[in-house]
């Protein structure tokens, strides 16, 4: 686990409380509904950075008898929940004050309030979403941003980033229904904003649980690294030939490995298992994140 996720955390955790203190001291004094769901929202990933943070801490306990590979899969468990709470808590409270003030639109008082209170957090959240920009690109390398999400291994740091740009068009929704509402006098934008920003925390939760959900099942390594496992045990000249490469993350940086592989005939059982020995030796000191290796000798066969 990378200490970087862990940063962006605690600074997305920091940033978060302050705005939904302010957030709601704003939305009290003036009675905007788009205030009042921007508090909620600021709120819900306060929390949700807290479940992140446990998570983390839960995915270091040791392997035992009943989790003999680890608990690194808490991680995925707790980032799904938290989408799952985004589309519950945020979205649902956001859209529910969204329509009650449409249905019974109330005048915004002291709407300069909201400006300051807003441009506040749009430089805190600014900030924590510059943070976790800057660390996510550390780990995407060369893949496209889209690409990299799909294929990120670590879903706190995209968890964080999707959470935080969220909040940034939550926070323009937020200035542009206040705004609509002091300059035309109508009501209602107040209201629709807070609905707008209850649909884009909806699709921001959907989004995140559709890519935790791969992690969460059973996501297979990179492409990267199977074929260069694969590579490199085909070099070995006792494999006549590698039959499958089958690979799961039970953690960001646990791959659990099972390898076929059909052995020269000619191979005694003490070349067998001192070449399995180097074998299971190589692949560690390649790719560190392969904590555990099981290799099986088989016949070549199509793969399965």
């Amino acid at each position: 686990m990378s200490a970087g996720s862990r940063k962006v955390i605690f600074a997305a955790l920091i940033g978060n409380a302050l705005i939904a203190v302010t957030k709601f001291a704003a939305a009290t004094l003036t009675g905007s509904s788009a205030m009042l769901s921007e508090g909620i929202h600021s709120v819900v990933d306060t929390g949700n950075q807290v479940l992140l943070l446990y998570g983390l801490k839960q995915a270091k306990q040791p392997p035992d008898r009943q989790f003999p590979f680890g608990h690194g899969k808490e991680v995925y468990f707790w980032s799904f929940i938290v989408a799952i709470l985004i589309f519950s808590v945020g979205a649902g409270i956001s859209l529910y004050e969204g329509i009650r003030h449409v249905l019974h639109p109330a005048p915004i008082t002291s709407a300069y309030i909201n400006y300051i209170v807003l441009g506040l957090a749009l430089v805190f959240e600014g900030v924590a979403w510059a943070y976790a920009f800057i660390e996510f690109n550390k780990t995407r390398g060369k893949l496209g941003f889209f690409e990299a999400v799909r294929h990120g291994k670590d879903p706190t740091l995209f968890v964080v980033l999707f959470e935080d740009s969220a909040a940034m068009l939550g926070l323009l929704i937020a200035f542009a229904g206040v705004g609509l509402t002091q300059l035309t006098g109508i009501l209602y934008f107040d209201g629709a904003a807070s609905i707008l920003i209850g649909v884009v925390l909806a699709a921001t939760a959907i989004w995140l649980a559709y890519e935790t959900k791969g992690l969460l099942i059973g996501e297979s390594a990179g492409r990267h690294v199977v074929d260069g496992i694969r590579t490199l045990v085909q070099e070995f000249r006792e494999v006549e030939h590698v039959n499958e490469v089958l690979t799961m993350h039970m953690g960001p940086d646990f791959i659990l490995l099972n390898l076929s592989v059909n052995f020269a005939d000619e191979t005694t059982a003490l070349e067998l298992e001192m070449t399995i020995s180097r074998i299971d030796k190589k692949i560690r000191t390649d790719f560190p994140t392969v904590k555990r290796v099981f290799v099986e000798a088989e016949k070549r066969h199509a793969p399965r």
